[in-house]
C-alpha cells in the first residue's frame, strides 16, 4: 500500500481492504460477487428526494453532511458492497471558479473554443481550500460506511472538456471534435486543463478515505480510435496518474466503448495504475470485452432497462451476466450505465439478494 495514504485510510487500517469489492478490484474471485449500482446515490430513491427537497443539485453536491447522507442512503437500503461518492461531473468546474448550472444538464458560461477562451479558462485552478467540501463530505461518508468502502468520481477530462467547448450538453459533440482537429493546440490545452482539475479532484477524495475511484467518460463513445487515443488518452492516463501513486484500484467507464475497450486499459497502464479495472456498459457482452481487455477485472453490466421488465426476464439476464463475468479474472455486478430515475428500488435490492445467493454452475 502506499506511504501516501494516512495511517487511519480504509485501506491502511483494515476496514475496507479485505471487502468484497477491493479484493475484485485486486483481480481475486471472492465466494460472492460484489454489487454496486452506478447513480445508486439519489435520482430513484423516496429518502433521496425528501431530503433534496428545496435544494439545487449542485448545492446538494457542496453540502458535506447532505452529500454524505445521500452517498449513505443506498448502502443501508439495497446493502450494496460500495458507496459511490454522491457528485456531478460538473463539481469540479465550479469549485475551480468556473461559471456553470444544471438546467436540468450543464450549461457554461459560455463555450470555451478560441485560444483566449481557453486561456482564460486554465487561469482558474482548485486549491486545497476549495475542495475541502468535498474531503469533509469523504470524511463523513467513509466514517458512516464503517467497513464498506467508498468510491470516489469524476468526469473524465474528455467529458468534461466536450461540456466545455459545446457551452452545454450535446448529443454529437461536434464543436469538441471539431476542435481538437482544427486547432489541436487549443484542444490540447483545454483537455489538458480538464485531466488536472479531475485528478485534483479524484486524489482529494482518495485522501480523504475513498477506497476506490471510477473515471466515468459519459460521451468518450462519440470518438473514433484513432481520434481516442491521439486526443483524449494521454489526458485521462494524466488524470489518473495522480490516483495512481496514492497505490488505490482505479475503474474507468464509458458508454459505446466497445471500439475503444483496449484503448481504455492501455490509459490505466499508461498512467502506472497498480490494480486497473475497465466498466462495460450494457452494449458489449463480458465475455467478449475479457476477450479484448485480457486479465483485467470486469465491473458491469446489467441493462438498466431490464429493471422494469418482468422479473423472469431480469433473473435471466443477471444470470448470463454473471456467467459471462466468470471470463475475467474478478467481476463486479454493476448496471451498464446508471440506474434509471423511475427504477423501483425494491427491484434493485431484489437484485442484490439475487447476486448474493450465489452463481450458477459454469
Amino acid at each position: 500500500m502506499s506511504a501516501s495514504l494516512a495511517a487511519d485510510h480504509p485501506l491502511v487500517d483494515g476496514r475496507t481492504g479485505g471487502s468484497a469489492l477491493v479484493t475484485a478490484l485486486r483481480g481475486t474471485r471472492g465466494p460472492t460477487t460484489p454489487v454496486w449500482f452506478m447513480r445508486q446515490a439519489g435520482r430513484s430513491l423516496p429518502e433521496y428526494r425528501r431530503v433534496r427537497e428545496g435544494t439545487s443539485m449542485l448545492q446538494a453536491c457542496l453540502d458535506p453532511g447532505l452529500a454524505a447522507e445521500i452517498t449513505v442512503q443506498p448502502v443501508r437500503r439495497h446493502g450494496v458492497d460500495a458507496g459511490i461518492f454522491f457528485s456531478d461531473i460538473v463539481v469540479p468546474l465550479r469549485l475551480a471558479g468556473v461559471g456553470v448550472e444544471l438546467d436540468p444538464g450543464p450549461v457554461m458560461d459560455q463555450p470555451y473554443r478560441t485560444p483566449d477562451d481557453v486561456a482564460r479558462l486554465v487561469e482558474h485552478t482548485l486549491t486545497r481550500e476549495s475542495l475541502e467540501p468535498i474531503r469533509e463530505a469523504v470524511r463523513r461518508s467513509v466514517a458512516e460506511l464503517g467497513g464498506t468502502p467508498l468510491i470516489g468520481f469524476a468526469g473524465a477530462p474528455f467529458t468534461l472538456a466536450a461540456y466545455l467547448a459545446e457551452g452545454r450538453g450535446s448529443r454529437d459533440h461536434l464543436a469538441a471534435r471539431r476542435l481538437m482537429h482544427a486547432d489541436p493546440a487549443t484542444w490540447g490545452r483545454l483537455v489538458g486543463w480538464a485531466a488536472d482539475v479531475t485528478g485534483a479532484f479524484l486524489a482529494a477524495q482518495v485522501e480523504a478515505g475513498a477506497s476506490a475511484v471510477q473515471l466515468f467518460d459519459s460521451w468518450v463513445g462519440s470518438l473514433s480510435l484513432a481520434d481516442y487515443r491521439a486526443h483524449v488518452a494521454p489526458a485521462s492516463a494524466r488524470a489518473l496518474a495522480g490516483v495512481a501513486a496514492l497505490g488505490v484500484p482505479v475503474i474507468h467507464f464509458g458508454t459505446g466503448t466497445a471500439h475503444l475497450l483496449g484503448a481504455m486499459r492501455d490509459v490505466l497502464a499508461d498512467a502506472g495504475v497498480a490494480q486497473p479495472a475497465i466498466g462495460v456498459d450494457y452494449r458489449t457482452p463480458l465475455d467478449e470485452a475479457a476477450a479484448i481487455v485480457g486479465p483485467v477485472p470486469l465491473q458491469g453490466n446489467i441493462d438498466p432497462a431490464l429493471l422494469g421488465a418482468p422479473w423472469g426476464v431480469l433473473e435471466a439476464h443477471v444470470r448470463d451476466v454473471l456467467r459471462r463475468g466468470r471470463a475475467a479474472p474478478a467481476h463486479i455486478v454493476n448496471l451498464g450505465h446508471g440506474v434509471p430515475p423511475d427504477a423501483d428500488p425494491d427491484v434493485l435490492t431484489r437484485l442484490v439478494d439475487l447476486v448474493r445467493a450465489g452463481e450458477p454452475a459454469a
